[in-house]
């Protein structure tokens, strides 16, 4: 099974999230598109167990920006097509870049990996002011486009109002609630991975 970690926008915990699913699940971690240095799969490298498998990225691009412009700056053309993902017989966690409307080419964005790697989505939402419109427009794309939903991470203070209306106009569980953390660890990983691990099989009895 693959599933596809997006966000509702830039450094929304993405990485951690993958970090907490790849331990949890005992899955595989791949970046098709990294921008720019330190990469994400160096992070997720020095989180998680070294048992667990890091795919080398597709296209690593020099410039830490939108993968559009820093395609551009590197002189190299990227289709959602021609992206490939790894052969694996565990789960496979795919981080994408930004958001979901974060544009890949002048064409196509973030969003169109979905389809293309048959995957399922788990959506970051981390929790400020502002992030309830921010969540629910990305809702409201992952909904007009028939994709499914696996579930939310929330990431940042508890606000419980801001948790529930977004819980609910995504009609789907929220799958753990990372706190604001003073150092971000191995074992702060495995702790959450623990959480969310008991969440997955919670939710997948309750079926």
């Amino acid at each position: 099974m693959r599933y596809f970690v997006t966000a509702i926008g830039t450094d929304s915990g993405k990485t951690l999230a993958s970090a907490i699913l790849v331990e949890a699940l005992g899955a595989d971690y791949w970046k098709p598109i990294q921008a720019g240095t330190p990469t994400d799969s160096d992070t997720i490298r020095n989180l998680v167990s070294p048992k667990r498998v890091i795919h080398q990225e597709q296209y690593f691009l020099k410039s830490p920006m939108s993968p559009h412009a820093a395609a551009k700056i590197d002189n190299v053309e990227i289709k959602i097509k021609h992206l490939s993902a790894p052969h694996t017989t565990k789960p496979l966690i795919i981080e994408g870049a930004g958001g979901l409307l974060v544009p890949v080419n002048d064409q196509e964005t973030i969003a169109d990996m979905i389809p293309h790697f048959q995957s399922e989505i788990i959506l970051v939402s981390n929790i400020y002011l502002g992030s309830i419109n921010h969540s629910l427009l990305s809702l409201e794309l992952i909904k007009s486009r028939g994709y499914h939903l696996k579930g939310i991470i929330f990431n940042g203070p508890k606000n419980l109002e801001t948790q529930q209306i977004i819980q609910n106009y995504a009609g789907v569980k929220c799958l753990l609630h990372i706190r604001n953390e003073k150092k971000i660890t191995k074992e702060v990983v495995n702790e959450y991975a623990q959480k969310l691990k008991a969440n997955w099989n919670e939710l997948a009895g309750q079926r």
